[in-house]
């Protein structure tokens, strides 16, 4: 994580886009700045919008205790939860700074080379790079418009 001063208060966040290459072992290198917040170890499963989401363990930890609150008997959370918790792994770097995609990961998220690894504040994402460029053209498409509506739930 990037420590960012607001004031006389420091926090911790994940910043930046980096571009890797998937190898022959199905590993990709996390960038040093970003590993540093992960941890040791952290956890990896699938995101929305087609990517891999990494959490830190205490970031993992509060996400699930949220997960917990929700009213299981809605058949909407029950789905989400288990597409959630089904692809989720533990990953550890090692001292390259690598890690393996699992294989069902890397297919749902339509990874075979090209990777961009993007920090999103509280985790890590891993794109397919032609994914992460076609998700920029359409939300740089809509940016103006996404700004007003967060605008208007006060943000």
């Amino acid at each position: 994580m990037i420590p960012v001063n607001y004031g006389d208060e420091a926090e911790q966040m994940f910043l930046g886009e980096y571009q890797h290459t998937l190898d022959a072992k199905g590993r990709i290198t996390i960038p040093a700045k970003l590993r540093e917040g992960l941890g040791d170890k952290f956890i990896v499963t699938k995101g929305l919008d087609n990517c891999l989401f990494l959490y830190p363990l205490d970031e993992w930890r509060v996400l699930e205790e949220k997960l917990r609150t929700l009213p299981f008997t809605r058949k909407d959370v029950r789905a989400f939860v288990r597409f959630f918790f089904s692809g989720a792994s533990d990953c550890e770097a090692d001292r390259q700074g690598r890690i393996v995609l699992p294989a069902g990961l890397r297919e749902y998220a339509r990874i075979d080379k090209e990777v961009i690894i993007v920090g999103v504040g509280s985790r890590v994402e891993v794109w397919a790079k032609e994914l992460w460029e076609n998700y920029l053209q359409d939300a740089g498409d809509s940016y103006v418009e996404i700004a007003e509506k967060l605008d208007e739930l006060g943000f």
